[in-house]
């Protein structure tokens, strides 16, 4: 396995993993968070040139298709990472919140976030088990 895929293996990962288990851990402190970022265009802006730029960065050096769970797992991830930057950057604040509310987030909270948390365990786990080539 390449030593570039372990590498965000690892990292997207341990991220997800971490991030998951603290909006876990803070519901209210999370959807406060969430509503305040999405209100805030600038901010949002931000976010989604640097969600942009890691989605490029992922695509550009790591498009690999096959190889494994973990390889595709971060192409994948990486091809997420991107178009949620595209989103961001441009749909409104209020299209946003649309989406949001149409997903009645707070209401399925748990739900939703067992995706990334089980997509992290298992990036976790297969990234540090994964042998370098």
């Amino acid at each position: 396995m390449k030593p570039l895929t372990i590498f965000l293996g690892r990292l997207f990962g341990l991220y997800t993993l971490i991030i998951s288990v603290w909006m876990l851990a803070n519901k209210r402190a999370a959807m406060t968070t969430i509503a305040a970022m999405l209100g805030d265009r600038p901010l949002m802006l931000i976010i989604a040139i640097i969600a942009l730029v890691g989605g490029l960065a992922m695509v550009l050096g790591h498009n690999i298709w096959s190889g494994g769970a973990l390889t595709i797992l971060v192409t994948l991830l990486g091809w997420v990472v991107l178009i949620r930057g595209l989103l961001l950057l441009f749909l409104s604040s209020r299209e946003t919140n649309g989406v949001l509310e149409a997903m009645q987030l707070e209401r399925f909270f748990y739900g939703y976030l067992a995706i990334p948390l089980v997509l992290g365990a298992g990036l976790t786990y297969l990234a540090f088990s994964a042998r370098k080539r």
